[in-house]
């Protein structure tokens, strides 16, 4: 009985060891962060969005959440004054995560234009969803890594998270200073300008006004005029 078992058991440790290292060779499989994976959202403004890319003469394009969906709202006069010129076009969409936009990407909002200059700022609304600030920042290298493939000669003016929340000391605000010091970390590659105009919203101990912020996360007529104002001279000479 001894004599078969032992080649038995040989064999058995044989294959083990082969499959165990057959695993060991194979490329890990690593799981996307939800961020980086496109996710469908308000298909009826996707349209909207189609429909004013086939206008064409798109100079600049804003992309980003309900943030940058209000310069139709509040935001709106001071976008016509500033940024007609410019032919602009907003493809902001209230409620907007990074995995959205990628979405809305995949699925031709920059097929076939030419801005020079696209605006992005998003990623709130991924902290706000209880993402990581890892996963936050890597949704929007996703973000911007679609846009230069998509558009290899457009500028990219990728802008700092806003600051969200009254007190300085809000949760928030530390989740923001450390994606900020991330994504800060993307200019001068790809095309990509980075820029961290949040110190204009706040007040001298770090609080943010209910008269630029009243719900402390979107700006009001003043807030825009604030962004538009500090953006201008970057957003100039990058449209040259």
């Amino acid at each position: 009985m001894r004599s078969r078992a032992l080649p038995v058991l040989a064999f058995v440790i044989v294959t083990l060891s082969v499959a165990c290292f057959v695993r060991a060779d194979e490329p890990s499989q690593e799981k996307k962060p939800a961020s980086c994976t496109p996710q469908e959202k308000d298909p009826q403004r996707h349209e909207q969005f189609m429909k004013r890319k086939h206008e064409g003469n798109v100079g600049l394009l804003f992309l980003g959440d309900s943030i940058t969906d209000g310069w139709r709202g509040s935001g709106r006069k001071i976008f016509e004054d500033r940024y007609d010129k410019y032919d602009a076009a907003n493809f902001g969409i209230g409620g907007d995560r990074t995995e959205h936009i990628l979405w809305r990407i995949d699925h031709g909002e920059l097929d076939d234009i030419h801005p020079k200059v696209v605006v992005l700022m998003i990623g709130t609304n991924n902290l706000g969803s209880h993402q990581s600030v890892d996963d936050t920042v890597a949704g929007i290298k996703c973000d911007v890594d679609a846009i230069h493939n998509k558009l290899p000669d457009a500028k990219i003016l990728l802008l700092a998270i806003f600051p969200r929340g009254h007190r300085a000391d809000d949760p928030f605000r530390e989740q923001i200073k450390q994606a900020n010091e991330q994504i800060s970390q993307f200019d001068g590659k790809d095309n990509v300008k980075y820029l961290d105009i949040n110190p204009k919203f706040l007040e001298d101990d770090g609080a943010l006004s209910k008269f630029v912020m009243p719900d402390y996360l979107h700006p009001n007529e003043m807030g825009y005029q604030i962004w538009a104002k500090a953006m201008q001279p970057t957003l100039e000479k990058m449209m040259k």
